[in-house]
């Protein structure tokens, strides 16, 4: 089985994959979450603002630690919707990170855990394989997701790993990706939810521009959640390059699968209560180009009784 350490002091076994100099930190107790991706001696991943710990099935998601890499599923944002004859009360950032997985297989470098969603009969299994390349090091996630119940459940994914940054670390896009849809910005920065705006260089409401594709200062209060999409098979791919860890993380993904992404640029703009803020980016390949799973488009997934969804993606960490 997978080796395991004590990362947290709250945590009861953790379980850790290793490869050369990476070393990958996963808490099945705690959603499942990757709390750390240690590589080349630089922690990737936002650090906790908060002690790691318990979590209910209804709080929000600035309640807990707001760190790592977490899995959104059934939904991102909380919302109801109608299932078979009830209602369906999808909890802020889905179930997931709510609830314990169980490890099912593992070994050094890799290990397959699996969870159950408690507001739609979803249960899904992630496989994790960390490897050496010529570049660095691979982190290959894999996903198997199966509808347990008698009924046809609606779902959405989306990937949350929220990697930290310093102000000048970029993100690269594929070239084609000319204009976003924002889904929300701080203090209307950048527009209302809905709006497009350009990529890299945007307008700001205040009559100015900005270069989304810079990491401002960790005092910027800023925070906005934007979607690219749908994309081409050739625009499978997103990446943060962090000079000052002398690395780059890139992602690969099948847009048949996950034909949009998902940016969340937060440089101390969230939460919004007194308390730490996150200095991170977040790169999500995702199902849908919304966060709610209440909002239907031609987006829209089911998933029948009995039937599983499968998909994967490759984050490269690669020296600079």
């Amino acid at each position: 089985m997978a080796e395991r350490t004590s990362f947290v002091a709250a945590a009861k076994e953790n379980v850790v994959i290793r490869t050369g100099s990476c070393t990958v930190t996963i808490l099945p107790q705690f959603g499942g979450k990757i709390a750390s991706i240690f590589c080349n001696g630089h922690e990737l991943l936002q650090a906790p603002l908060a002690p790691i710990g318990p979590r209910t099935k209804s709080m929000p998601f600035d309640a807990g630690d707001a760190s790592g890499w977490d899995e959104c599923l059934p939904s991102v944002a909380a919302c109801q919707l109608p299932f078979g004859r009830a209602t369906a009360n999808v909890p802020d950032h889905g179930d997931l990170w709510r609830v314990a997985w169980q490890e099912i297989d593992g070994n050094g470098s890799s290990v397959k855990l699996r969870a159950a969603c408690f507001s739609l009969p979803l249960e899904i299994e992630r496989t994790l394989t960390l490897t050496e390349t010529s570049k660095g090091h691979r982190l290959a996630v894999e996903y198997q997701l199966t509808n347990t119940g008698r009924e046809p459940a609606p779902w959405s994914w989306a990937a949350h790993p929220l990697f930290a940054t310093v102000a000048g670390d970029r993100i690269v896009l594929p070239p084609a990706i000319q204009s976003l849809v924002i889904e929300g910005s701080r203090a209307n920065r950048l527009g209302t939810p809905g709006q497009t705006v350009r990529w890299p260089v945007a307008p700001t409401s205040e009559g100015g521009a900005t270069d989304l594709s810079v990491a401002q200062p960790a005092n910027s209060r800023i925070g906005d959640k934007l979607f690219a999409g749908p994309l081409s098979p050739t625009e499978n791919w997103c990446a943060l390059e962090r000079p000052s860890a002398g690395m780059r993380i890139r992602f690969t993904f099948d847009t048949a699968d996950n034909p949009y992404l998902g940016l969340w640029l937060c440089y101390g703009g969230w939460p919004e209560p007194p308390g730490p803020k996150q200095t991170c980016v977040a790169l999500e390949p995702s199902t849908a180009p919304v966060d709610s799973l209440a909002r239907n488009g031609p987006w829209s997934r089911v998933l029948h009784p009995g039937k599983s969804a499968v998909w994967k993606m490759n984050v490269d960490l690669e020296l600079l």
